[in-house]
């Protein structure tokens, strides 16, 4: 199966405009909008292999960055931004608002997929935009940086944590904790915090293509 094509895009979302790179397959049965983690970008290895691989599934995915380039010079420096977990997730929340109104994307139901600090970003998006999202899914995320957003969360929600990442394991279960809808905790055993381990990135994969084709 060919891995259909990406082009670039740009998001007008929460009042900046920010990159990103929208794959679209024919007939697509849902869209997941990835969240990246602290100091990373759209261009994330990994975030781009389960975007591939979700693509080869039947959904289109969108990758962007979360800061503006003028931002991320800034951020380069100060290493401010990318832990402004308000910031982010407002950014989030506006590129929900941008594939609900897209043409090519706005009838598609949404899921979200947060890495590292990311899976805030994407859990305060979710509780901001109830009726927009559909599903989330956390890779070795910071569910817990969500704080009181996560009560609010209806998405069903699936935490992917790496069976050695025993500090994240900690806070995942704490957050899970605290959320009302239907959340999941999957412990990747023998994988570290980035899933560095051969074969376990697919793991992630396969679960995370599981859970968005269940719901949406």
């Amino acid at each position: 199966m060919t891995t259909p094509s990406s082009r670039s895009v740009e998001l007008q979302a929460a009042g900046v405009v920010l990159e990103g790179d929208l794959i679209a397959p024919d007939n697509a049965t849902g869209i997941v909008v990835f969240a990246h983690g602290s100091g990373s970008s759209r261009f994330s290895s990994r975030n781009q292999q389960v975007a591939r691989y979700l693509s080869e599934q039947g959904l289109a995915t969108l990758l962007f960055d979360l800061l503006t380039p003028e931002e991320n010079e800034v951020d380069e420096r100060t290493r401010e931004l990318r832990f402004d977990i308000d910031l982010i997730g407002t950014r989030m929340s506006g590129a929900v608002d941008w594939i609900a109104q897209a043409r090519e994307t706005q009838n598609l139901n949404v899921g979200l997929f947060g890495a590292s600090t990311g899976a805030a970003a994407a859990l305060i998006a979710a509780a901001e935009r109830p009726d927009k999202v559909s599903a989330v899914v956390s890779r070795g995320g910071r569910p817990d940086l969500a704080g009181d957003f996560l009560p609010r969360v209806k998405a069903p929600t699936l935490l992917l944590v790496g069976g050695l990442d025993e500090t994240v394991i900690d806070l995942n279960e704490q957050a899970k904790a605290r959320m009302h809808a239907p959340c999941e905790l999957t412990i990747v055993p023998g994988a570290t915090h980035l899933f560095e381990e051969p074969g376990k990135l697919d793991e992630v994969q396969e679960h995370a293509t599981r859970w968005f084709r269940e719901y949406l």
